[in-house]
């Protein structure tokens, strides 16, 4: 409910549907979602350097290049978390990765790496949960992100 509230007191509006659980953007995709509620599908990575987390939020249909990401951030190298790293520090199962989680980063562990080609779209993303999905604007991404005083890069 503190997701909700939050969205509610930065004036974000939003659109949002329940689904039987997604765990991939594959799954997303073939289940149509984007059919049902306006936006475009996007991809979340939850990734670790030697002592930051980073969470990468990119177009579906595009790879992450984590050499790339990794420089950008000024790491060496990048791997994916694990599981359980996912959940103690933004308190998600995995599945349920979303830029929306960082709310749960109290100890601000974690730095966004965000696709410049969503600016000025509506997105797709998980309230935390993945049965459900929400529709919101990029730029209100951005003013929730700044409301949590997480620090995020824009790549190309």
């Amino acid at each position: 409910m503190e997701l909700y509230e939050t969205l509610k007191n930065l004036g974000i509006e939003y659109e949002e549907i329940s689904h039987k659980a997604i765990f991939t953007v594959a799954e997303a995709l073939k289940e149509k979602i984007a059919s049902r509620i306006e936006g475009t599908e996007c991809k979340n990575l939850f990734v670790k350097s030697k002592n930051r987390y980073y969470l990468i939020f990119l177009d579906a249909g595009k790879r992450a290049d984590l050499k790339f990401l990794a420089r950008l951030a000024g790491e060496s190298k990048l791997s994916f978390a694990s599981d359980d790293e996912l959940n103690s520090v933004l308190n998600l199962e995995a599945g349920s990765v979303t830029p929306l989680g960082i709310i749960n980063d109290s100890e601000n562990k974690v730095t966004l790496l965000l696709d410049r080609e969503l600016a000025g779209k509506r997105i797709l993303v998980h309230p935390n949960t993945n049965t459900r999905t929400i529709s919101i604007s990029f730029d209100d991404l951005l003013k929730f992100i700044s409301q949590t005083d997480h620090e995020y890069h824009l790549f190309p």
